[in-house]
């Protein structure tokens, strides 16, 4: 734990006065459009995850929402705020800003920053959770190389990864259940 925050710590100081990043919001955000392509993407990813979870897992679809309300309440807040944010300066803003001049190649610059979020979650030793989360890492590079803006990747990290809380895949991906 130590480790990962003296990296994220660095990683700060980086963008911060190495990159001359500003903390700002970015102006001319179409917001429409990415709420639009955002909820079709929730929508597949919801019948996805609730019918993996009916046929694999029934017994803990909805689980956490179910029987322990406050707490499903009080862990999409932490995780949006103190893993999500985080996770996005580093795999996104960060990664994009140091690393996409090295690649030629824009899908492969994609699988790359794909491959290494997936990598972060090793730990988990769960081949779906490598799986879930290389896809999410596709997405959400993808958001990133269109709006180059760490806020709408953060909330859309945000919203899947509560989703996948919330349906009842928690457990795996380190969620208190």
């Amino acid at each position: 734990m130590s480790l990962g925050i003296l990296g994220f710590i660095y990683i700060i100081y980086v963008l911060l006065k190495v990159e001359n990043n500003k903390f700002e919001l970015r102006k001319h955000i179409n917001w429409k459009q990415f709420w639009i392509r955002s909820f079709i993407k929730l929508i597949c990813i919801v019948l996805i995850t609730t019918l993996y979870m009916y046929w694999v897992e029934r017994d803990n679809l909805f689980i956490v929402v179910k029987t322990k309300p406050m707490l499903w309440s009080a862990i999409l807040f932490v995780y949006s705020v103190f893993s999500v944010y985080p996770q996005e300066l580093v795999y996104r803003t960060f990664f994009f800003q140091r690393y996409e001049s090295l690649f030629r190649n824009d899908v492969l610059f994609i699988l790359v920053n794909a491959a290494l979020f997936s990598l972060a979650h090793i730990f988990f030793k769960n081949t779906l959770v490598m799986i879930l989360t290389f896809v999410g890492g596709i997405l959400f590079a993808l958001t990133f190389k269109k709006t180059k803006s760490t806020l709408l990747v953060s909330i859309e990290h945000a919203i899947y990864g509560c989703w996948l809380f919330t349906v009842g895949m928690g457990s795996m991906l380190g969620f208190p259940s």
